[in-house]
């Protein structure tokens, strides 16, 4: 009997420490967050080159943060990394310019970044031409 006493004293402690560490985590939040809502947030900065790891400041009255952001290194640098677009398929080659071009169209731009509704990208024609799927075999030869 002594020993089932002890085990429930046991978890009545451990239940009421659990308790106030989960109270002391939200007072330190607290401390720690800030109250003002409209952060304006500048471009994300890298450290070194034009990608990788970097910092992007924000300031709302008189508060200042920096955030850690980054940027990938395959990012469409005329657009910038901020602003997110939902892109169609190729068109096609013209002939004219050996170029062939898409449309994207503005999904989400981050951190109220100053992003284009609708842009436009080119690249070259592929000169390749691109093998046979896996699953045609060649013709047999007698």
């Amino acid at each position: 009997m002594q020993v089932q006493g002890l085990l429930l004293l046991l978890a009545l402690i451990l239940l009421a420490a659990t308790a106030e560490a989960g109270k002391n985590k939200k007072e330190k939040a607290k401390k720690d967050g800030s109250e003002c809502e409209d952060w304006r947030w500048g471009p994300c900065v890298p450290n070194s080159k034009d990608c990788g790891l970097g910092y992007r400041e924000g300031t709302c009255k008189d508060e200042s943060k920096k955030l850690k952001c980054k940027i990938p290194c395959n990012w469409k640098k005329k657009f910038g990394a901020d602003c997110k677009y939902k892109f169609e398929s190729w068109g096609g080659c013209s002939a004219q310019t050996g170029m062939k071009t898409r449309s994207g169209i503005l999904k989400k731009a981050l951190y109220n970044a100053q992003c284009e509704e609708i842009v436009y990208v080119t690249k070259p024609c592929s000169s390749k031409i691109k093998p046979k799927s896996k699953g045609q075999s060649p013709p047999l030869l007698s």
